[in-house]
């Protein structure tokens, strides 16, 4: 069945002839975003949202009439089902609505017109109702995730929008649902729904009510919440402040700077509070309770030191220490996934190079970080999966492994680039680590010895000409094109670089929904194409990023489904998984502004100003134990580049187009 929203309006615009899609949402002036519902009916779209102990999935849309609909599809992650594996999070879809349940004038609420649907971490939709007698509401609801409780909340205001009183008869109601205790580990669970609130109610014209509702998960003996819902609402909007203060992107794009501030949310409100502490889940109605080696490990942890979440970097901190707990004098092989809120693993897929995915992020992490006893804590784990990399090297110097992060979906052969791409990262990031560590240099010699040799060996291994174009092989024997031949452009290898842009954006791989797996299918994941925009940036292809950066970013936040990066098509129908938020957000700081991570207190810095603009700066950047700002602004042929901390400049320098600059930041030791 085709997508809905590949069902969509496209228009050529610009002389590539690229294709971009009509917007169906608009840009608020507080940062949110809305849809004004006008005509393009029916609509319907999904959207993921998140608290430490529950997430939802609400199914919304607009009816051809006009009149809403919502399903709500709740997961509580540790309400554990039997048997207790990846996805043993207690799940339950919900088409209990209040609104169904409520009268004016003893009459139900009928004809219903929703006028805006808007998304700002939370769903606010209005709409009004018509009665006989020329008697009408307006209706405002409000739906949010508890940050910190297992529940769902509604807010709901009516107000009587018509010229004379009306009675408004809220019920009573309070539903529970005692879960099959065969099923549930920790035996029968409890879900109770509830209007708090209820009343009957005359209101005089222009006059308000308003109450609320929640859906609620608890296991057998939890004492019930009693719970101010204007209090939980208050701390929702605080978090999403939180995010959205932090680490701000200000360019003269709109739709780039709302689509970052938008994947922080969703890249950081996946945490969940479990037995074994606090674990980065990707969700979509499957992962939770769990950490992966390639979402949290590689994907997000590194970008969290720059978002200067704690939540976020105490998840990265704990899910480390996990995967540190697998590891062996033997050299096996540590699980994908530790799953169960950390009691059990995965690793059905084999070695899919998650030693190397694990390395990387955590070397990344401890350096961005900046915090030296955490760099110590999380050494001994980069060295050991550095050392499992290199004892898996087979006779052409390039890492071996049973499959990558897409688990056997398409071929990866016995070795494949992104494995021995990560490996090659790692195995530089640890030398700038090991430095600011004081670790023995014959050590740290020989890691760079080994990131040299091993770059000679991957350019021989894997460098071939695909289907016309200088780029690379994913595997030995690999004659299709492969979106993952943007890796090496993400860790500094450019030698191809210009062949393989040009096969990343040619017909045979870029589509309006981003890069396909693979040439000639019609898969495509979300995660491809953000390696592939932060690689294009690195490379110095400026304009070539922003164009589809640009294209990219209005179709996922203002297009049919929103407002988030997505994990793929067709598994999963285009879930909101959480890591590929944190992958939107470093094409902005390890693409567009070219940060590179070289110790506790220090980065290298590229930035990659767009011809059309001329400034952009990232404040209240949070990483390397600072709290910094970095702006760049055009001067003439050149560029200003300034560091500041707090009043403070830092750093100032004119600079060339593609200059790479060191920062130190105080408390540096070199």
């Amino acid at each position: 069945m085709k997508r809905q929203f590949l069902i969509m309006l496209f228009c050529l615009c610009t002389s590539t002839g690229i294709l971009v899609a009509q917007n169906r949402w608009t840009i608020n002036p507080n940062g949110s975003i809305s849809w004004k519902v006008k005509d393009k009916l029916p609509h319907y779209d999904h959207i993921e949202m998140s608290g430490l102990k529950v997430s939802t999935v609400l199914r919304y849309g607009v009816n051809q009439d006009g009149s809403f609909r919502l399903n709500k599809s709740l997961v509580w992650p540790m309400l554990r089902t039997i048997p207790n594996n990846t996805h043993a999070s207690l799940t339950r879809k919900f088409a209990w609505n209040a609104p169904e349940m409520i009268t004016v004038n003893g009459l139900s609420l009928l004809n219903e017109q929703v006028h805006t649907i808007t998304l700002d971490g939370t769903m606010i939709v209005e709409s009004t109702f018509s009665f006989p007698g020329h008697a009408s509401i307006s209706l405002i609801r409000t739906i949010f995730p508890s940050v910190s409780n297992p529940a769902i909340y509604e807010k709901y205001i009516l107000q009587n929008t018509g010229e004379t009183n009306i009675t408004v008869e809220v019920p009573v109601s309070r539903t529970i649902t005692n879960t099959d205790p065969s099923m549930g580990v920790d035996g029968s669970y409890k879900l109770i729904s509830e209007i708090t609130g209820s009343a009957t109610k005359q209101l005089r014209p222009k006059e308000t009510f308003v109450f609320y509702t929640s859906i609620t998960g608890y296991k057998n003996g939890e004492t019930e919440l009693k719970p101010d819902i204007e209090k939980e609402l208050q701390a929702r909007k605080s978090l999403v402040s939180g995010l959205w203060n932090n680490l701000i992107l200000e360019t003269p794009d709109p739709v780039i700077n709302t689509m970052f501030a938008f994947a922080k949310i969703r890249g950081s409100e996946s945490i969940y509070d479990t037995k074994g502490g606090l674990l980065h889940g990707p969700g979509g109605e499957s992962y939770y309770a769990a950490i992966w080696a390639n979402d949290q490990a590689e994907y997000i942890n590194p970008f969290f030191p720059y978002l200067g979440y704690e939540t976020g970097n105490a998840s990265a901190l704990n899910s480390f220490k996990h995967f540190a707990r697998f590891m062996n004098r033997e050299y096996s092989k540590i699980p994908s996934s530790i799953i169960a809120e950390g009691t059990d693993v995965w690793g059905g897929a084999g070695d899919r190079g998650d030693a190397a995915m694990v390395a990387y992020g955590a070397a990344r992490y401890a350096l961005a970080e900046g915090d030296k006893a955490e760099a110590e804590e999380l050494w001994p784990l980069i060295e050991w999966c550095l050392e499992y990399c290199h004892r898996q090297l087979n006779s052409e110097g390039v890492v071996a492994s049973d499959a990558d992060e897409l688990e056997n979906r398409f071929p990866a052969g016995k070795a494949n680039l992104c494995t021995s791409s990560l490996y090659y990262d790692a195995l530089l990031s640890a030398v700038y680590l090991g430095k600011d560590l004081h670790k023995p240099s014959a050590q740290l010699a020989s890691y760079d010895k080994q990131a040299k040799t091993l770059r000679k060996n991957m350019e021989s291994y894997f460098g071939a000409k695909v289907e016309g174009f200088d780029t690379y092989q994913y595997y030995e024997g690999n004659d299709i094109l492969r979106s993952w031949i943007c890796i090496p452009l993400t860790v500094g290898i450019y030698n191809r670089k210009e062949g393989t842009i040009q096969a990343l954006f040619s017909p045979r791989l870029w589509t309006k929904n981003g890069l396909l797996t693979q040439a000639g299918s019609e898969t495509f994941w979300d995660r491809s194409t953000l390696y592939a925009l932060r690689g294009v940036y690195a490379c110095g292809e400026t304009e070539k990023a922003t164009e589809y950066l640009k294209f990219y970013s209005n179709q996922r936040l203002l297009g049919e489904h929103v407002p988030y990066a997505i994990e793929a098509w067709p598994e999963g129908s285009q879930r909101h998984l959480s890591a590929e938020s944190g992958l939107y957000c470093r094409i902005i700081t390890e693409g567009l502004f070219g940060i590179r991570p070289t110790g506790l207190k220090s980065f290298l810095f590229t930035p990659r100003l767009p011809k059309e603009w001329n400034t952009m700066s990232l404040r209240n950047i949070k990483a390397f134990g600072t709290s910094f700002d970095i702006e760049v602004n055009r001067n003439q042929s050149k560029i200003d580049i300034s560091v500041k901390i707090g009043n403070k400049t830092l750093l100032h320098k004119n600079t060339k187009e593609g200059e790479t600059i060191t920062v130190e930041l105080p408390g540096s030791t070199r």
